[in-house]
C-alpha cells in the first residue's frame, strides 16, 4: 500500500469519531434528499401514467341541468375533442349505526366504459347494469365491504339496494374529498360510487338531464377561447363553474404536495451538506497547519503539490462518496415508507416504489461536490508550505488584550478560570462562530418543526372551534324557500338552525378571476365568526362582501375595492360587489353576505340551499329520511378526523427534530474534539499548575455554553426565517397553514437545544481523561 493511502487511512482512524459524526451528518442529509426527492418523482410519475391510461379530463364543467341534446350540441364547438356528460350528487348510505353519517358521491357512468377519465378496475367486474354499483377501493377497504355484498342508499327519500360489482379508481378522485372545507379524506364515512347512467337518471328524477360534463380538448393552449365560447353557451342553463384540469380539487391537492417536496427536497439536506463541508473544511485547515513540518519534508521528498492537495482532499471527499452511498440507499428505503404512508391520502392505483438511478447519482454527486470543494479550501495552504520553511520554528504569536480586557471595571472582578474562557472565544473567533453555529442551526431547525406541530392543531382547532361554530352543516339537493327552516326545525326538535345559500360565482378584479363560491348567511349569525389578522371581530355587512385572506391575494384586492361577480343564474347580471373587509381563514376560499343582500343581487328570491345546526343532540337518523337532503357534516366529526391524522403528521415531525438534534451534536462534538487536541499544550501547562481534569473540562464546557448561548439568541430569528420559508409551501389557494412563533415553541426550542448540546459536550469528557499531558509538553511539535 503506498504510503499515502497508509497515512491517510491512519488519519481517519485517529480522528475516528469526527469522521463518523460527519459521515452522520452527510448520510442525514442524501437519506432525505433521496426519500423526498424519491417520494416525489414515485408520485408524480405515478400520477401522470395514470391520467394518461384513464384519458384525464381537460376541462370540468358544472351546470344546473342541461338536456343530453343541448350537451351533445357542444360538440361543435371549436377545439372540443370529445365529451361525456354525467350525473353528480351525494346520497346517504343506510348503516347499522343511524347515529353515523356515511354518504356516497354517485357518478353516472356507461354500463360498459366510459372514454373520460375511466375507471380503473382492481377487484371484480367493470361491466354494471340497473341495481349494480362500483365502489371506490378506499370506501370499500375502509368500511370491509366485499364484491358481492349490497349496499343500502337512499336517493330521492326512497331506499334502493345495490349490489356490489367491483371497486374501482378514478382519477379525478386520487384524493377523495367531499369539499373544499374538508382537507383530509375519511373513506370510512364518504366515499365515491358509480352507477349505470339509464339506472341513474330514473331513480334520481332527472331522465335525459345532467349536472356535469367533463371535456378533452384537441389544443389545451385553446383553453381560455373555449371557456368564452362555452360561458356563452351554457348561461341559460345555470353554468355553476368551468374547471380546467389543473385547478381540478384533486389533481390540484396532490401536485401541491408533490411541489412542496421537491422543495424541502432541495432547501434542508442542502443546509446539512452546508455544515458538513465548513466542519470538514476547518477540520483539513488545521490538519495542514499541524502537518507543517511533515508536508515539508513530503516535499522535499519529491511529493508534488497537487499529490499532497489529493491526500488531504481526499479525507474530505472519502466522507463524501462513503456518506452519499450509505444515505441514498438508506433514503431509497425510506422512501418506499413515505410512498406507502402517502396512499393513506392519495389514491392512485399505478402508485409504486422504483428505483430512480438519476436521483442517486444526482444526490451522490452533490455530497462527493461539497466535500471536494471543503476538502479543497481546508487544504490550499498545503500548497504554500515549502521544506524550507517548515523546518523553522514557528514563530510564537504575540498575545493582546481583548475588548473585554480593557474595561477593568469588570475584567478585575471575572475570576481566573473566567478569564481563559473569555480570551480563548476571543482570540478563536472561528472556532466560536461555528459552535454558535451549531447552536442556532440546532434551534432554528427543531423551532420550526415544534412551530409546524403546533401550527396544524392551532389551525383545526381555531377552524373548528372558533371560525365555525355550528355542529352540523347541512346541504340540500335543491334551492327552496327559506320558509321550510320552519319544517327542518320541526323534524329534527332543534330551534339553533340557520338558512344559507351557498352557491359558486366568478369573481373578476382586473385580469385576476377566480372560481369561488358566495355564502349567504344571516345577518346576526351565530354559526360563523369573523375575524381580521389580529384577531378583531368583524360583523357581517348589511350589503357588500366579507372575502378569505387567501381570496384577497389571489384577486389583489384590499378592502373598498369592487370586483365583478360573474352570475350564471339565469335571469341574472353580472354585478359588482364592494369588499367590505378581509377576513382570516385557515381552510377553503369563500366570499361572504347578507343572504338578503345575496338574495337580492344574485339570487333574485329569498331561497336557501342549506342549513347550519347548533345542537347535541345526534339528528342523522331525523336527516336520513329526508328526500331534499343532499350530505350532512358533523364538526366533531371534522375534529376527530383531524386528531386522527395527526399522529401520522406527527411521526415525520419527530424526525425532522431528531435530525436538528444531529445537526448541533455534531458541530459542538467535532469543533470541541478539534480544539482539545489543538491545546494539549495548553491543557498539560494548566494541569502543572494544578487544574484537575474536571475542572479543565469545565473551561471548554463555559466556552461552549457562551458561544452556544450567542447561537441560541441568533439561532431564533434564524428560525423565524426558515418558518418563513415554510409559510409559503403551506399557504394555497385553498388553505393556509400558519401559525405565530408561541413562547411554548420558543421554550420546546431551547431546552431541546440545551439537551442536545449537553450530550454532545458530555461525549468530549472521555477527550480529557484520555490525554496524554505529559507527552504534550515534551515538545511543542506534538
Amino acid at each position: 500500500m503506498k504510503k499515502l493511502k497508509l497515512r491517510l487511512i491512519r488519519m481517519i482512524w485517529h480522528s475516528k469519531g469526527q469522521y463518523i459524526s460527519i459521515l452522520i451528518v452527510v448520510i442525514t442529509g442524501l437519506l432525505m434528499y433521496t426519500s423526498l426527492k424519491s417520494a416525489a418523482t414515485n408520485l408524480e410519475t405515478s400520477l401522470l401514467e395514470y391520467y394518461e391510461i384513464s384519458n384525464f379530463g381537460d376541462m370540468f364543467v358544472e351546470v344546473m341541468q342541461i338536456s343530453e341534446k343541448d350537451a351533445e350540441d357542444l360538440r361543435s364547438v371549436n377545439n372540443i375533442k370529445d365529451l361525456d356528460e354525467r350525473i353528480i350528487f351525494d346520497a346517504p348510505v343506510i348503516v347499522e349505526d343511524r347515529d353515523e353519517r356515511v354518504s356516497l358521491r354517485l357518478l353516472s357512468v356507461d354500463g360498459k366504459e366510459n372514454t373520460i377519465s375511466k375507471l380503473f378496475l382492481e377487484d371484480g367486474k367493470r361491466e354494471i347494469e340497473g341495481k349494480e354499483i362500483l365502489l371506490h377501493t378506499q370506501f370499500a377497504e375502509a368500511r370491509g365491504i366485499e364484491v358481492g355484498d349490497d349496499i343500502e342508499l337512499r336517493i330521492s327519500g326512497r331506499k334502493y339496494v345495490f349490489t356490489v360489482k367491483g371497486f374501482v379508481s378514478h382519477p379525478e378522485y386520487t384524493y377523495v374529498m367531499e369539499n373544499e372545507q374538508t382537507i383530509y379524506p375519511d373513506p370510512e364515512t364518504f366515499g365515491i360510487g358509480f352507477v349505470e347512467e339509464e339506472y341513474l337518471e330514473n331513480i334520481s328524477g332527472m331522465k335525459d338531464r345532467y349536472n356535469d360534463i367533463v371535456i378533452t380538448l384537441e389544443d389545451y393552449d385553446e383553453f381560455d377561447q373555449v371557456e368564452k365560447e362555452l360561458e356563452d353557451k351554457l348561461e341559460r342553463f345555470g353554468l355553476k363553474r368551468i374547471v380546467k384540469k389543473e385547478d381540478q380539487l384533486s389533481n390540484r391537492l396532490v401536485h401541491e404536495e408533490i411541489n412542496g417536496l421537491k422543495q424541502i427536497s432541495g432547501f434542508i439536506p442542502v443546509v446539512f451538506l452546508l455544515v458538513a463541508a465548513a466542519i470538514l473544511a476547518a477540520m483539513i485547515s488545521r490538519y495542514v497547519k499541524n502537518d507543517k513540518v511533515i508536508i515539508g519534508i513530503l516535499k522535499a521528498l519529491g511529493y508534488s503539490k497537487s499529490r499532497i492537495l489529493a491526500h488531504y482532499t481526499t479525507y474530505a471527499v472519502s466522507i463524501g462518496i462513503i456518506g452519499g452511498a450509505i444515505g441514498t440507499v438508506l433514503g431509497t428505503i425510506l422512501s418506499g415508507f413515505m410512498t406507502q404512508m402517502y396512499l393513506q391520502f392519495f389514491y392512485i392505483p399505478l402508485l409504486k416504489v422504483t428505483f430512480y438511478p438519476e436521483n442517486i447519482a444526482a444526490a451522490v454527486v452533490l455530497s462527493a461536490l461539497f466535500c471536494t470543494v471543503a476538502g479543497l479550501v481546508g487544504a490550499r495552504d498545503a500548497i504554500l508550505v515549502t521544506p524550507a520553511e517548515a523546518i523553522r520554528n514557528e514563530r510564537s504569536q504575540t498575545g493582546h488584550r481583548i475588548l473585554l480586557d480593557r474595561v477593568k471595571f469588570i475584567w478585575n472582578r471575572v475570576s481566573f478560570t473566567w478569564k481563559i474562557v473569555f480570551r480563548n472565544i476571543f482570540r478563536e473567533k472561528k472556532k466560536a462562530i461555528f459552535i454558535s453555529l451549531g447552536a442556532a442551526f440546532t434551534i432554528a431547525m427543531s423551532l420550526m418543526t415544534f412551530w409546524i406541530s403546533s401550527m396544524m392543531t392551532n389551525v383545526f382547532e381555531n377552524h373548528y372551534g372558533v371560525f365555525l361554530s355550528m355542529d352540523y352543516n347541512i346541504d340540500f339537493k335543491t334551492t327552496v324557500h327559506e320558509s321550510s327552516l320552519k319544517d327542518l326545525k320541526k323534524i329534527i326538535g332543534v330551534e339553533a338552525v340557520e338558512g344559507k345559500l351557498e352557491m359558486p360565482f366568478e369573481l373578476k378584479y382586473g385580469r385576476n378571476e377566480k372560481f369561488v363560491s358566495i355564502i349567504g348567511l344571516q345577518g346576526d349569525t351565530k354559526v360563523y365568526n369573523f375575524e381580521d389578522f389580529y384577531g378583531n371581530r368583524i360583523e357581517l355587512p348589511d350589503e357588500g362582501m366579507l372575502i378569505s385572506s387567501n381570496l384577497a391575494g389571489v384577486l389583489d384586492v384590499e378592502p373598498g375595492d369592487r370586483v365583478l361577480v360573474k352570475n350564471f343564474i339565469p335571469g341574472m347580471d353580472d354585478v359588482y360587489i364592494e369588499i367590505v373587509d378581509i377576513i382570516d381563514q385557515a381552510l377553503g376560499i369563500n366570499g361572504y353576505m347578507n343572504i338578503e343582500y345575496m338574495d337580492e343581487k344574485l339570487a333574485g328570491k329569498s331561497l336557501i340551499n342549506g342549513a347550519y345546526v347548533q345542537t347535541d343532540k345526534r339528528i342523522n337518523e331525523e336527516l336520513s329520511d329526508l328526500k331534499n337532503i343532499g350530505g350532512t357534516q358533523s364538526l366533531q366529526d371534522m375534529r376527530d378526523l383531524f386528531y386522527e391524522y395527526i399522529d401520522l403528521a406527527a411521526a415525520s415531525i419527530y424526525v425532522m427534530v431528531v435530525f436538528s438534534g444531529i445537526l448541533g451534536f455534531v458541530i459542538i462534538y467535532s469543533m470541541t474534539v478539534l480544539s482539545i487536541n489543538e491545546r494539549k499544550l495548553e491543557f498539560s501547562s494548566l494541569r502543572v499548575l494544578g487544574f484537575s481534569k474536571r475542572e479543565i473540562f469545565g473551561i471548554i464546557l463555559k466556552e461552549n455554553t457562551v458561544m452556544s448561548a450567542v447561537g441560541i439568541i441568533y439561532g431564533i430569528p434564524l428560525g423565524k426565517v426558515l418558518i418563513d420559508a415554510m409559510r409559503t409551501i403551506y399557504v394555497t389557494d385553498l388553505y393556509v397553514f400558519d401559525a405565530p412563533i408561541t413562547i411554548r415553541n420558543i421554550v420546546y426550542a431551547i431546552v431541546f437545544t440545551i439537551t442536545c448540546l449537553t450530550f454532545a459536550q458530555l461525549i468530549t469528557y472521555r477527550k480529557i481523561t484520555n490525554l496524554d499531558f505529559i507527552e504534550a509538553l515534551k515538545s511543542r511539535t506534538t
